[in-house]
């Protein structure tokens, strides 16, 4: 980031650091001088026209609230990792990383990682691409647009434990929407859901169904926030609908497809609530997601010590994924 601070304080002659008429000393004395400067007058900015009271205000509320439902609840946890728990009393059977050991040596918790994968990829390689698409389409002021953007995001309204109900109904092998269809072409019905080879990719679906709307929504909204005259500047060019969707929409909507990526990542590592009422996480396991392992071999068992330190993998995940994102792939928005 260039320093705002004019050239006059760079050295005598406006000379910047690494230039041979500055010399290195001149250099040196312009860079411990740049620096302090710069942050005194972003200090003196912050607490400048009335900002200080907002500060005072606004601030320690916001970092005791933090604090007290983030940092404390990890820390608590971190704690708890350590220790054979079971939720009663104070914690006294200390088990160093022993909980550490059981969680990734464990069947059950690769299956997850290998699930939150999928439902990751699946995510980045249909769910958004289709949200885009419809996007492209609805943004304009073609017959119906409202009327589809409201069916397209009403999946997302819907509660996620009301959502899983219903789509448990709907891949019933007895009394099952897509069973009575079966029937109709004279085929067996299937319990979809109960076939672990069949039961993760069901939910898949589901898991594009509910939220690609809520992407589209986010890709509409930039969309519209393109200037109209970058449209016409390439029409007036001769470009075509393929040459603008590749040379102005997509590049102007960048910033909306990084933070929308951003969205679905962490939604996928933290997806709980349709894999509950779907399957609970079986047949066997293998539609377990890292947070159902958690509740399933943590919570139900009463283990809270093993739980702990599944939660502590998994809020290092996703901050590691946060950070190295912001840094690189959202650094300039």
């Amino acid at each position: 980031m260039r320093s705002a601070v004019p050239d006059t304080l760079h050295g005598p002659g406006g000379a910047r650091e690494g230039t041979p008429d500055g010399g290195g000393r001149a250099a040196s004395r312009g860079s411990a001088a740049r620096h302090p400067v710069a942050r005194s007058g972003r200090v003196a900015g912050l607490f400048s026209g009335g900002r200080l009271t907002t500060v005072v205000l606004f601030l320690p509320p916001a970092l005791l609230l933090f604090t007290i439902f983030v940092i404390l609840p990890m820390g608590e946890a971190a704690w708890y990792s350590l220790f054979n728990w079971d939720g009663y009393g104070e914690p006294t059977r200390y088990y160093g990383f022993r909980n550490y050991e059981r969680l990734f040596g464990h069947r059950a918790f690769t299956s997850a990682l290998i699930n939150n994968g999928l439902i990751i990829l699946v995510s980045l390689l249909v769910q958004l691409p289709l949200a885009l698409a419809m996007a492209v389409i609805l943004a304009n002021r073609i017959p119906g647009a409202i009327f589809f953007r409201l069916v397209f995001f009403l999946p997302f309204v819907l509660a996620e434990v009301a959502a899983g109900l219903i789509w448990r109904f709907v891949y019933d092998g007895d009394y099952g929407i897509l069973a009575e269809i079966a029937r109709w072409f004279g085929y067996e019905s299937a319990h979809v859901l109960a076939d672990r080879g069949w039961a993760m990719y069901a939910i898949l679906g589901v898991i594009v169904w509910k939220y690609f709307g809520f992407h589209m929504m986010i890709y509409i909204a930039g969309l519209q926030a393109i200037p109209s005259s970058l449209f016409e500047a390439a029409r007036i060019d001769g470009a075509n609908r393929w040459q603008v969707l590749r040379y102005v929409t997509l590049p102007s909507l960048a910033p909306t497809i990084r933070l929308s990526v951003f969205f679905a990542v962490i939604g996928s590592l933290q997806l709980f609530d349709l894999v509950m009422p779907m399957t609970r996480g079986g047949p066997s396991d293998s539609t377990q997601t890292m947070v159902t392992y958690l509740y399933s071999f943590g919570m139900m068992r009463m283990d809270i010590g093993f739980g702990s330190a599944v939660g502590v993998v998994l809020f290092v995940i996703c901050v590691v994924f946060a950070f190295t994102y912001k840094r690189t792939a959202m650094r300039n928005d």
